[in-house]
């Protein structure tokens, strides 16, 4: 009598633990500016997402549905720690050769802490 809706019960808690584990980190503003200059970036497929890079065409990842939105963070902070540098409230975008390519003026305060938490860059 009461198995049907301990199952349902115990399906609905597991599925809602899934869906916490997949969300992405919220993000500050800045991340969209700073995501323009990012080589990595999803696609989306028939067959589902997939990550690509804009400089190299054969790099091709594939990673579940839980875990495509931690990959491409995981990829953008690697990026990052090579790619960005902050200094005197600027943040200064390089090229793979050191070249500055951008700089983007950091007006908050929640841009900086999500900065220096989410990329690593101090």
């Amino acid at each position: 009598k009461y198995f049907f809706l301990i199952v349902t019960i115990a399906l609905s808690f597991m599925a809602f633990m899934a869906f916490q584990q997949a969300k992405p980190t919220p993000k500050a503003p800045i991340y969209k500016e700073v995501q323009k200059h990012s080589p990595y970036y999803i696609d989306k497929r028939f067959g589902g997402l997939q990550l690509m890079n804009k400089e190299d065409s054969t790099f091709k990842e594939k990673p579940s549905n839980m875990e495509v939105f931690h990959r491409l963070e995981f990829l953008e902070q690697v990026w990052a720690k090579k790619h960005l540098k902050l200094v005197n409230k600027e943040l200064i975008i390089s090229d793979n050769n050191g070249t500055e390519i951008a700089r983007i003026g950091i007006k908050s305060q929640e841009d900086e802490k999500f900065i220096n938490s989410f990329y690593g860059v101090k």
